[in-house]
């Protein structure tokens, strides 16, 4: 998952992080394997009749299957009519990592939460609410779920929550947050105020699809079938700040699995959904060759690289012209001693300030003593705001396609010259420049 531990900074990595790391090969609940498969026509599921294999999710309008059978038989699927490939889907989990570094400062009891969003004013989200606040757009959150009783969350759509879980520990809370992440990037795309923080598009519609259990991994299926849904249902954005960890070279087994999800994130955009990811937090170019992430690294998704109060790159931020569509504040500086204080320029914001402020789940601690509220830094942070940003377009002007809200955004962003900058892309986004060329 493309997010840093608040309270973490693994020196000597360039990156730290509750990333997604390989946990083996993807399996249903009852134990089979399950696979990953595309099929050149429809009723997949007539076809699986009389085979030892059965259908969980047909994706893309029909172009993508994932199916369970027996381990090892990938030969056998292939030879099922109409299916033209087929890959053993794969498991990634949670790792979180220790704490390295304590707070420096923490707000007081009686703390204005908004004047800690540093991010938002950079993006000049206040005065973009002046012209738009999201009203009428949906914006999915592909993640752990959301807090269904967060009081700064109260647009949360939970009848239209899903979960797309393979080997759910706790069904029972459907799309409610199995862990922390989900509340997070959704409060940064649409918390509304109510209570503490205000996200990009307050007056939005959330909704909650949840794809990890509270222990253990997602699978890539279960990921492709959130942002199918979420297209189904008409989302304006759905956002996953999802990503396997470390630069991908073109050669290697999980590249495999890039065919999908490009099929399916495909099928979303052309429904007329915005799909915004994160770049990942490894420091890594994915420009130079051919590195890639997934499901990022696909021709369908706006990509976003973090950027901090500084307006620099983030220094665990992965960046690379061939796949940085546009950069958002996803917190901390460009270097480790600066965000840590160590170094840096006078008005710099302390750690862990320095993360962005957003929305946390009820029942859990946080990190600086506000409750239901914390910090975090990654692209995982990053990512959400271009979602609300979608909102935002969305809000103004329904009647834009998926290509050409991200044509709105990139035009309106700042701080690069032209769309290919290495680190931000089009730019850093702006609320306000965006909303304001729509009026």
């Amino acid at each position: 998952m493309s997010d840093i531990n608040r309270r973490t900074l693994l020196r000597g990595m360039g990156a730290a992080g509750a990333t997604l790391a390989f946990t083996g090969l993807a399996s249903a609940s009852d134990g089979s394997a399950q696979y990953l498969l595309r099929s050149n026509g429809n009723s997949i599921e007539r076809r699986l009749r009389n085979t030892d294999f059965a259908l969980r999710h047909e994706l893309a309008e029909g172009d993508v299957a994932v199916v369970t059978g027996p381990a090892d038989a990938a030969d056998e699927l292939a030879g099922v009519r109409q299916v033209s490939s087929v890959t053993r889907d794969v498991t990634v989990e949670l790792e979180l990592p220790e704490v390295d570094a304590e707070p420096s400062s923490t707000p007081g009891e009686d703390a204005a939460l908004r004047g800690l969003q540093w991010d938002k004013d950079l993006m000049q989200v206040g005065d973009a609410h002046e012209v738009a606040t999201g009203e009428g757009a949906r914006i999915a959150i592909v993640d752990t779920g959301i807090d269904l009783d967060h009081p700064d969350l109260g647009n949360v759509n939970a009848d239209l929550g899903r979960a797309f879980v393979a080997n759910d520990d706790v069904p029972e809370i459907g799309p409610d947050d199995s862990g922390y992440h989900g509340t997070h990037c959704a409060g940064i795309a649409a918390a509304t105020g109510e209570v503490g923080v205000v996200g990009m598009a307050p007056e939005a519609e959330l909704v909650p699809i949840r794809v990890f259990p509270a222990d253990g991994g997602a699978t890539f299926g279960d990921i492709l079938a959130g942002i199918d849904y979420a297209a189904e249902i008409g989302a304006d954005a759905a956002n996953f700040s999802l990503g396997i960890p470390g630069v991908q070279q073109p050669g290697a087994d999980i590249n495999k699995l890039r065919a999908n999800v490009q099929r399916v994130f495909q099928s979303a955009v052309r429904r007329g959904t915005v799909i915004t990811g994160s770049a990942g937090n490894d420091s890594g170019n994915l420009q130079q060759g051919g590195g890639l992430t997934l499901p990022n690294s696909v021709p369908a998704v706006i990509t976003v690289s973090a950027t901090s109060p500084a307006d620099t790159l983030s220094f665990y931020s992965n960046y690379g012209t061939s796949d940085i569509e546009v950069a958002a504040p996803g917190g901390w500086y460009e270097t480790i001693p600066r965000t840590l204080g160590e170094t840096g320029e006078p008005g710099d914001i302390p750690f862990p300030l320095n993360g962005v402020l957003s929305t946390w789940p009820t029942t859990l601690s946080s990190s600086v003593g506000l409750a239901g509220y914390d910090f975090i830094s990654g692209t995982s942070m990053a990512a959400p705001q271009v979602a609300g940003l979608v909102g935002l377009v969305r809000s103004l002007d329904p009647s834009l396609n998926a290509n050409q809200v991200e044509s709105v955004i990139k035009q309106n962003a700042e701080g690069t010259n032209g769309s290919s900058g290495t680190e931000f892309g089009a730019g850093r986004i702006n609320a306000l420049n965006t909303v304001e060329s729509l009026r």
